[in-house]
């Protein structure tokens, strides 16, 4: 079987503040996207893997990235959205790839098992997401930040990546999104918008997606347990 990655890592980052998008930020020393690679690398799992990323780090990206890993295979550019990244990605893929498997590039702490995981589910049924159940209490707030109504929290998942799907059946959700011009926030809400089913894998909270500066913080830690030796 022939697993291929898409990592998109194409975002500015605004939210995270600065210059430097948040996938070349640093934990530890090293970039957040250094270890998102590594773990795919390491996990022997992914037979080649396409690196998405904004166009005017694309140089610098092929640079430092291509074949660095050795798994790295294509380092290509995003487009406006990341749906547009992930299906420029798509579009580099060897067509003898049997499952597909979407990764955010700054979620540096995935593990093997996720992987592994979410590959066998897709396999088996077409497409799988890693998400973790809701244990909070939810609330539907309006704009004016006035509480409308509490949420039943039952059955509601927060969903995460990797996200891995049958190459074929990925595909033609893409073309059928494109087509109807609709922008899901993720690879599982367009095969859902097919009208295909996607099955959950459970995920992590240490599957942490570097998004604030806090998010920083909290990423030293987790590098520190994770990866000893930097």
């Amino acid at each position: 079987m022939n697993v291929c990655a898409i990592i998109p890592a194409a975002g500015q980052g605004t939210r995270l503040g600065g210059a430097t998008p948040k996938q070349f930020q640093t934990l530890r020393g090293k970039p957040v996207l250094h270890y998102t690679l590594r773990t795919f690398q390491e996990s022997g799992l992914i037979d080649s893997l396409v690196l998405v990323v904004p166009e005017r780090e694309r140089k610098n990206a092929r640079a430092d990235w291509l074949k660095r890993p050795s798994v790295v295979k294509q380092v290509v550019v995003g487009g406006e959205k990341r749906q547009d990244s992930v299906y420029n990605g798509y579009k580099f893929l060897p067509t003898d790839t049997d499952i597909v498997l979407v990764h955010d590039g700054v979620r540096p702490f995935l593990s093997k098992r996720m992987i592994q995981e979410t590959v066998h589910v897709a396999e088996k049924f077409g497409a799988a997401i890693t998400a973790i159940s809701v244990h909070d209490t939810i609330k539907q707030v309006d704009a004016a930040g006035l509480v409308q109504r509490t949420v039943e929290r039952n059955g509601l998942w927060r969903v995460q990546t990797p996200q891995a799907f049958r190459y074929d059946l990925l595909g033609e959700a893409f073309r059928k999104a494109q087509a109807d011009s609709f922008y899901g926030t993720d690879e599982g809400a367009l095969v859902e918008y097919l009208g295909r089913e996607v099955r959950v894998v459970e995920g992590s909270e240490w599957n942490l997606k570097i998004t604030r500066p806090e998010d920083l913080v909290l990423g030293e830690s987790i590098v520190a347990k994770l990866f000893p030796e930097c």
